[in-house]
């Protein structure tokens, strides 16, 4: 993520988490030497398009973020996003050393359903293994069921509970984590995840 990502990513963040309070200030995360964004684009559509066509131009956005799992991790300052690109989701970890934290995952309304959430997820896990992260945790909503099954599905599981940790209505906080990522039965299970996603045609 880089500058001029930021006008969209706050876009995409306050369309994911509309009572969120304080919203996250993204300018400030790019001077974050522990954090660490990725965004995924779609590179047929530009911000000046007005017509959404998701569906047509679903191959050519799924290339994109399958280029994210091949890549090397990008500090914070630096993307391989271009100029006015149309940016559908993005995602955000801070590295602590061998811990790694999950501060952000959201993809716009138009393009979810196409398993552009469980591709960012993949490739964020796999930048904090490049980091040499070996754990991950996270905080989600306990109200968020959706994404409780998606990060169960990557190997998270809860670990405790952060009550009345939204400030927006004091909902409480589910906190999942994972066992070691760089372990041969994680590396397996998310190897059979990227076989899964291959064969549904999304992942490479």
């Amino acid at each position: 993520m880089i500058n001029m990502d930021v006008a969209q990513v706050n876009g995409i963040d306050r369309e994911a988490f509309p009572t969120q309070w304080p919203p996250p200030n993204y300018q400030r995360e790019l001077q974050n030497h522990l954090a660490h964004y990725i965004v995924a684009y779609d590179d047929t559509r530009t911000l000046e398009e007005t017509a959404s066509r998701p569906d047509s131009l679903h191959s050519s956005l799924v290339s994109r973020i399958r280029h994210w799992l091949k890549i090397k991790p990008y500090p914070s300052k630096v993307s391989p996003s271009l100029p006015r690109q149309y940016i559908v989701g993005f995602a955000g970890i801070w590295i602590m050393a061998d811990d790694a934290h999950i501060t952000n995952l959201a993809v716009r309304k138009e393009y979810q359903r196409r398993s552009i959430g469980e591709l960012l997820l993949l490739s964020i896990i796999n930048l904090a293994g490049e980091c040499k992260a070996r754990i991950i945790t996270l905080e989600v909503r306990a109200s968020n069921v959706p994404a409780q099954n998606l990060y169960r599905k990557f190997g998270f599981v809860q670990v405790g509970v952060r009550h009345g940790y939204y400030l927006d209505n004091k909902e409480d906080a589910i906190i999942m984590s994972t066992d070691n990522i760089m372990s041969y039965s994680f590396q397996e299970h998310l190897q059979r995840l990227r076989e899964a996603l291959y064969v549904k045609g999304v992942a490479g």
